[in-house]
């Protein structure tokens, strides 16, 4: 299992955007490409393309 960190608030902010609760989630990877984060109970890692939100 990858070892997150905990979200700033404008990564608390995406994550609720995506339908989450951001308590339940740390941050794996936030470049300007892709924003990755994984689960704290289960593990399960989300995967978020930020390229394909910039053509909206």
């Amino acid at each position: 299992m990858k070892h997150g960190k905990n979200p700033t608030r404008a990564q608390k902010k995406r994550i609720k955007e995506m339908g989450l609760n951001f308590k339940n989630w740390l941050v794996i990877k936030d470049t300007p490409d892709l924003f990755q984060i994984v689960n704290r109970v289960s593990g399960n890692i989300r995967t978020k393309n930020k390229r394909l939100e910039v053509g909206r």
